[in-house]
């Protein structure tokens, strides 16, 4: 028996009220709403995300569509990674940087690369790497996520490096091969570089333990150590001259001369005389440094005989003529070229031009005749230059003399090369050079107070002394000749409206200046805002601190503070040497800038229609530049380590020179050595970095470690191969009443935690948080 069809159920109230709802359209937002989900929401902010958070309909959506593509117009937003968007002047959450530099603690900085707002980029602090590939310098593009912090700025973690400065090879590393437990391993020379790589047997190279290497990392992915592959045995990595090794092949220093080079040096013979001034009868000596090889400038000088010049002298600085034989374009030229400049390391150097031809014809050894061109200048009895003229001469020097002989012969104490110099020769220089001294009192000239460490070696290569390099009146001598001849020579250019390389070093800019007006400000020294930046208002800052503890880390912070200076076509004036014109003229064995400032002078100089060229050489020589300083630096730390590898676990004074996120740099008063004091192994308790003081901050304890404090540290690590040391603080510091905290014999705990309680968890800002998640 069927049952009988039932009736339909009448529909409930509470779904009819549904239905209504559903019906009912979310309100659309505003421009300002939509902005302050954008801010609120950078990592998912897109048109998907944003219509759910609003609750909107089909129809509303395609609306929304259209007033954000309305908003991209009119500057709003920009459009991010993917289909998301950000609002105008912030950043997207993953996008691409490039590294710029350091700021006035250490910590690398970088920039947005497709920066198209009109105020100045926010400024980005790139975090230390997570991963094991080669860690990111100067000019490298880095695709990173981004995070906004509280003061505005952005801290960025690297995804990947995407593009290498240039001469810097992407994508390789360097280090020292090595088994371990049967296992073949590779150790980055990179201190920035985290952890170890692995080497199967098949992409060994034949490779011994001990070889520096270069190598690739695979992309295979895996449990344990990243794989990498050799690719280049350069030689034996652990033997004196590794440090220097390392630095050349680290930064790519072109070391070999091709044939048609290293052949026209050596068939290189003596210059014609003709048109050249016969001076050999002036005696102009060489002062130089007791272990230089080539002697690539001279020097004489003689009251001026003009009576319209009272108290005024006659210069003459005399400089080899390279240019006579590096020719545009030919083999020699196209390798200086190349390498921009000579660079200098403890147990060798890398020349700009092949040995015969520096250490030949074009360095100006004594009691032989040798082509040069010849800078004749005039100055008054206050230094002023007056007049200037240059000209091509043969020359013949008079003697080699060293600062230490020069600067003897002059406080009375001279020896048999000396003795008969002393009257005719080096009384008028010191004559000179004292006028010099007053014109560079007159302009102002920063005059900053920074000792530079001098590796000693042994007759094996290995390390006997690291100390600070003497400076006598005779190096300053030669510097103030040296700054006068190269005044006259971008002066003489000028006037000829020839091409000029200059030497500029603009002024410092201003978020620079405020920063360090900020650090002084924290230690009682005043530094007020506004008016002209000028060396003489650094130099009084410099004389306030000269009388108290904070003396050497002002000079640090001062020197920070200045623009780099570099090469180009426009005159930009020299801020550091307050001068208004300025190029190199008197190494162009070294220097291939002060080449290009020969050729002019002498008129085999590119005409004025080629003046466009020398934009990019000066961008070319600035590189090189900075790259030879730097992989000068490299090496003097890895000999610093390896001098200090033998002494860990010993405790040394030191001063603060930096204080990051991570941690506080400390630089050692004994040598100079700079190394890093992790965040993590400080005393007992959770530090906020304070930007504003340079500090950091004990959240509870209210222990502060600031920049430029003495303190006392525990060498805990020194590797020579990276050159990175690492220190454990053990006395030092101060708490807020300013007394001293000592932690001796201290054990730095595994975690830093914050407060559990009240506002002390919830109140801080995002950088603070940041520190606790990488703790």
């Amino acid at each position: 028996m069927s049952n009988p069809p039932s009736k339909p159920k009448a529909p409930s109230k509470k779904k009819s009220s549904a239905k209504t709802k559903l019906k009912t359209k979310a309100p659309f937002p505003t421009n300002e709403q939509i902005l302050e989900y954008i801010r609120e929401n950078p990592s998912r902010a897109g048109k998907r995300e944003i219509a759910r958070a609003f609750k909107l309909d089909t129809q509303q959506k395609m609306t929304l569509k259209k007033v954000l593509r309305e908003m991209t117009l009119a500057g709003d937003i920009d459009k991010g990674h993917g289909h998301k968007v950000h609002a105008k002047g912030t950043l997207p959450p993953v996008g691409v940087i490039e590294i710029t530099g350091t700021d006035l603690d250490g910590e690398i900085l970088a920039r947005p690369l497709n920066w198209e707002g009109e105020l100045e980029p926010p400024k980005i602090y790139l975090g230390p790497a997570r991963d094991r590939h080669p860690a990111p310098g100067p000019g490298d593009r880095v695709l990173a996520r981004l995070s906004l912090a509280e003061d505005g700025a952005y801290e960025a973690n690297t995804i990947r490096t995407i593009g290498r400065a240039a001469g810097r090879t992407p994508g390789q590393i360097l280090g020292i091969f090595d088994i371990v437990d049967g296992k073949n391993r590779l150790r980055p020379t990179d201190r920035r570089a985290r952890g170890e790589f692995v080497v199967e047997s098949r992409d060994a190279l034949d490779a011994k333990p001990g070889d520096l290497v270069r190598a690739e990392p695979l992309s295979e992915r895996r449990l344990g150590l990243r794989p990498a592959k050799i690719v280049e045995i350069i030689g034996k990595g652990e033997d004196a001259a590794t440090p220097s090794l390392i630095a050349i092949t680290d930064n790519d220093l072109p070391v070999s001369f091709s044939a048609e080079a290293e052949k026209q040096a050596e068939d290189a013979g003596p210059a014609s005389p003709k048109g050249r001034d016969d001076i050999r009868n002036l005696p102009l000596v060489t002062i130089d440094g007791e272990d230089a090889r080539d002697f690539d400038d001279a020097v004489w000088a003689e009251p001026d005989t003009d009576k319209k010049n009272p108290g005024g002298w006659r210069l003459l600085v005399a400089i080899a003529d390279v240019a006579w034989y590096v020719r545009p374009g030919d083999a020699l030229d196209r390798g200086a070229y190349e390498r921009g400049n000579s660079v200098y390391f403890p147990d060798r150097v890398v020349p700009m031009l092949p040995e015969a031809l520096s250490n030949g014809w074009c360095s100006l050894v004594a009691d032989e005749d040798r082509p040069c061109v010849a800078a004749h200048l005039w100055i008054d009895a206050s230094g002023n230059l007056i007049r200037h003229e240059f000209k091509r001469a043969l020359m013949r020097s008079k003697a080699r003399l060293t600062y230490e002989q020069a600067q003897a012969a002059q406080d009375g104490s001279p020896d048999e090369t000396t003795k008969p110099l002393v009257e005719s020769v080096i009384a008028p220089l010191y004559g000179a050079y004292e006028a010099l001294l007053r014109g560079r009192e007159m302009r102002g000239v920063l005059e900053l107070d920074m000792p530079e460490r001098k590796v000693v070696l042994d007759k094996d290569g290995k390390v006997s002394s690291i100390a600070s390099r003497q400076r006598l009146d005779s190096h300053k001598l030669i510097e103030e000749f040296m700054i006068a001849a190269n005044v006259a020579a971008a002066e003489t250019l000028e006037k000829r409206m020839l091409p000029c390389m200059y030497r500029v070093h603009d002024q410092p800019s201003a978020e620079k200046l405020e920063s360090l007006r900020a650090v002084l400000d924290s230690i009682g020294l005043s530094f007020s805002r506004g008016g002209v930046a000028s060396p003489s208002r650094f130099n009084q800052v410099l004389k306030q601190a000269a009388s108290t503890p904070h003396g050497p880390m002002v000079n640090v912070m001062v020197l920070r503070t200045q623009s780099q200076a570099e090469y180009g076509p426009d005159n930009l004036g020299h801020f550091g040497l307050a001068l208004n014109r300025y190029c190199h003229f008197t190494s162009p064995i070294r220097r291939y800038a002060d080449l290009l400032v020969h050729r002019a002078l002498i008129g085999d100089a590119p005409g004025k229609d080629k003046g466009k060229d020398f934009r990019e050489i000066g961008e070319h020589l600035s590189m090189t530049e900075r790259r030879a300083a730097g992989a000068e630096r490299d090496a003097v730390d890895r000999y610093t380590a390896a001098y200090l590898a033998d002494r860990v676990g010993a405790l040394f004074p030191g001063r603060i020179n930096g204080v990051t996120r991570f941690g506080l740099f400390v630089t050692l008063d004994e040598t100079g050595a700079d190394g890093l004091v992790p965040i993590r192994t400080l005393a007992d308790d959770f530090y906020i970095h304070d930007e504003a003081r340079h500090s950091l901050v004990g959240r509870r304890n209210g222990i502060a470690y600031q920049l430029g404090q003495q303190v006392e540290v525990r060498l805990a690590e020194a590797n020579p191969i990276t050159g990175g040391m690492i220190f454990d603080i053990m006395d030092g510091g101060s708490d807020i009443s300013g007394r001293t905290a000592q932690a001796p014999g201290h054990k730095p705990r595994k975690s830093h935690k914050p407060p559990k309680k009240g506002k002390a968890k919830h109140g801080k800002s995002k950088a603070a948080r940041r520190l606790k998640r990488k703790r």
